[in-house]
């Protein structure tokens, strides 16, 4: 029976190891889900980004359409201000 101590030793040592096996798999798995959550923020972060870029894309058009606007309504004011001035001024005004 000199064998027994032998073989529950190595027992003991086959259990340690499996269970060390078993905590890799474990920290494995967790690493990996980890990586997928990150790919997956990083994924939607691009998504945030471009839809944001056309966004600013969309205002800056919008700003630079009033602005032409704006442009147009001034010269038409100033326009319509020099017509007013000069009927005054040729009916005595």
């Amino acid at each position: 029976m000199v064998q027994a101590p032998a073989v529950e030793a190595a027992l003991g040592r086959l259990t340690a190891a499996l269970e060390m096996l078993e905590a890799a798999v474990e920290r494995r798995f967790e690493a990996d889900r980890t990586t997928l959550e990150l790919e997956e923020e990083v994924a939607r972060i691009a998504d945030d980004r471009s839809r944001l870029g056309q966004s600013l894309d969309q205002e800056k058009a919008r700003g630079n359409l009033l602005e032409e606007t704006n442009r147009e309504v001034s010269r038409r004011l100033v326009a319509a201000m020099e017509s007013i001035r000069s009927v005054l001024d040729a009916h005595g005004g």
